[in-house]
């Protein structure tokens, strides 16, 4: 008997598998992300015609700063993200604010609201997760996406700084109780560019950063199926051990990044990935992700292992969902 999306998931996080390894893939539609009703009807359409073992909902990627204070706006074409009219948190005194305002949770109840609508549209044999960045991340879409202010705010205004990434992870964290509430099963927690150890080395990251990571997972308790992305080339493992999700997603094909077989192994943990996020899946033939797909299934048997991009794949390729289609049947033993 076939089994479900559900059940293939529960068995890749046992690190078993059903009848075969579950199947995803998400990007941004860029020109949908205005509008809760669009993002529900453009998530069902993906998931349904893709033929998705579980969703990985995409919110803008602008909305955790647009809640603490960031402006942006929608670019007017289909293919490129949003435009930053105001970063939010580029300064000390920008930061003074973030720490001692209400942050504005209007756009983040929006995407608990296409939760809500998405999960009753797919049922719960499809399990889907909700987007979460973490609190550094967050941070660094205020600093401008500008790593050298977010690391000399960081540095010259620690105590600042902390009480700014506090307000953040207190949000983060009634955003993931408020989305499992309306029934995702789990979040897809983004930690980037900060989990890249040449852009922060790990003990600066468990000094400075870890314990908002923490927090704002503690609203996802209860929960059983939370994805941590590590996002980038030479990602931070050891933040595998500390936040213990129960599987982790990153790109096996950016420099200095581990294999899904020694990731999966060395942490007994089931793993996300194995194609890439842009070729063949976006730009190639179904032969090319055939074979890609195909070499990623070898490397774990299908067991623990989840297969999907080790990224974003945006914009989404409509025109190709074919390449999307092929997973299904390539991930079958």
């Amino acid at each position: 008997m076939a089994s479900t999306g559900r059940e293939r998931v529960a068995a890749a996080l046992h690190l078993d598998r059903a009848d075969r390894a579950p199947v995803s893939a998400w990007g941004h539609s860029y020109e949908r992300e205005w509008s809760v009703d669009e993002l529900v009807i453009t998530t069902v359409g993906i998931a349904r015609r893709c033929e998705l073992d579980f969703v990985k909902l995409q919110v803008r990627t602008s909305c955790f700063a647009e809640t603490f204070g960031a402006a942006w706006r929608f670019s007017g074409s289909a293919s490129l993200p949003p435009v930053m009219e105001q970063p939010g948190g580029k300064d000390a005194a920008a930061w003074r604010r973030i720490a001692a305002s209400e942050p504005d949770r209007r756009i983040l109840a929006e995407q608990v609201q296409v939760m809500a609508a998405v999960t009753k549209e797919l049922g719960p044999e499809t399990p889907c997760l909700q987007t979460v960045f973490s609190p550094g991340m967050v941070a660094w879409f205020l600093a401008g996406s500008d790593l050298d202010v977010l690391r000399s705010l960081l540095r010259a205004e620690p105590d600042l700084m902390a009480a700014g990434l506090a307000r953040i992870s207190e949000t983060m964290a009634w955003f993931a109780r408020e989305s499992i509430a309306a029934g995702a099963a789990g979040l897809f927690y983004a930690i980037n560019p900060l989990a890249d150890t040449t852009t922060m080395p790990p003990d600066e990251y468990q000094r400075i950063l870890l314990s908002f990571d923490r927090s704002a997972l503690a609203g996802a308790e209860g929960a059983w199926f939370n994805m941590l992305h590590l996002c980038g080339a030479n990602v931070n493992t050891s933040l595998v051990e500390a936040l213990r999700p129960d599987c982790v997603n990153w790109s096996i094909h950016d420099e200095g990044n581990p294999g899904l077989a020694d990731m999966r192994n060395r942490h007994r943990i089931a793993v996300a990935g194995g194609l890439h996020r842009d070729r063949p899946i976006r730009t190639g033939s179904i032969e090319e992700v055939r074979r890609e797909a195909a070499d990623a299934i070898r490397q774990t048997s299908g067991r623990g292992h989840l297969l999907t991009p080790g990224c974003s794949v945006s914009p989404w390729p409509v025109e190709r969902e074919d390449n999307i289609r092929v997973l299904s049947e390539v991930a079958a033993p």
